[in-house]
């Protein structure tokens, strides 16, 4: 069993950043039109936050980073910090102390916090790698939306499961789908990160500078995945790793007509890269 001291601390931190307002919670309603299963379909009631407004050039919010959002400094040399506009109580970020860009590699030091984090609060991982993945900064960060031991991370994770078994067809997307075998090893983390990233043509680190690509990562103690993306939204839904986990945002630029004519599939189909641009692999590695 896992301690949960981080999930705790973020929940102790989150009430006093609340009551001083350096924590703004998203208020929501759940949405349940029909075909939309197995996704959960959210309508933002709140105004929107800064970073879903449109407008000119945002300053960092991480350098410096908000003090009474602040959960745990890391070895690793990150920062465990509150998401400062969550719809989800005690949602995490992981973000590098000094600057690294979202759109570079993840590095052996990033994969570290995500263990030394795994540890002791499990749950749903994602990372958008960029603005065109669904990224609303550029400063590195990494985010968890924890669960309890024995909870479904997310609404695809059964799913995702069942791909993994081959019991399930492949989405028609590109994207690389494996199963972790240590959940306590970085380095498998990475190795199963620089695999997919060669197969999906993002590059690799030792050749490339920065990804090719834009692209997101989904994953939890059992599996990894990895789509490449083209586009951020499609009929007004902004879309982010989240989306290919299951969960969906509506806001006022949402055009819900679209999505009831469509469905979620055909959202996600939309904003991903086609799948015949890595058509010659395997999607899902069991």
């Amino acid at each position: 069993m896992r301690a949960e001291r981080y999930w705790q601390q973020a929940l102790a931190v989150s009430e006093r950043a609340r009551t001083s307002g350096a924590l703004i919670p998203l208020d929501t309603k759940l949405l349940a039109p029909p075909g939309m299963e197995p996704f959960v379909l959210r309508q933002l009631l709140s105004r929107p936050p800064r970073h879903l407004a449109a407008g000119g050039p945002k300053p960092n919010p991480f350098l410096p980073w908000d003090r009474p959002l602040q959960v745990d400094l890391l070895p690793s040399g990150h920062v465990l910090l509150l998401n400062k506009y969550p719809v989800q109580r005690a949602h995490l970020l992981v973000i590098t102390q000094h600057w690294h860009p979202q759109s570079g590699w993840l590095t052996p030091q990033d994969w570290e916090a995500v263990v030394l984090v795994s540890a002791d609060t499990g749950g749903l991982w994602f990372f958008n790698s960029s603005a065109t993945a669904g990224a609303s900064q550029p400063h590195r960060h990494l985010q968890l939306l924890p669960r309890c031991q024995g909870e479904l991370s997310c609404p695809m994770a059964t799913g995702i499961e069942a791909q993994l078994a081959g019991e399930a067809p492949a989405w028609p997307w590109a994207y690389r789908l494996s199963r972790r075998q240590d959940p306590c090893c970085p380095l498998e983390l990475a190795e199963l990160y620089h695999r997919h990233c060669g197969d999906l043509g993002l590059g690799q680190p030792e050749r490339n500078t920065a990804p090719a690509h834009a692209y997101n990562l989904v994953f939890n103690d059992h599996w990894l995945l990895t789509v490449r993306r083209v586009r951020e939204h499609q009929a007004g839904f902004s879309v982010n790793g989240l989306g290919f986990a299951g969960y969906l945002l509506s806001t006022a630029r949402s055009d819900q007509d679209w999505l009831d004519r469509h469905g979620p599939w055909a959202l996600l189909q939309a904003v991903a890269a086609e799948h015949s641009v890595v058509s010659r692999l395997r999607s899902v590695d069991g």
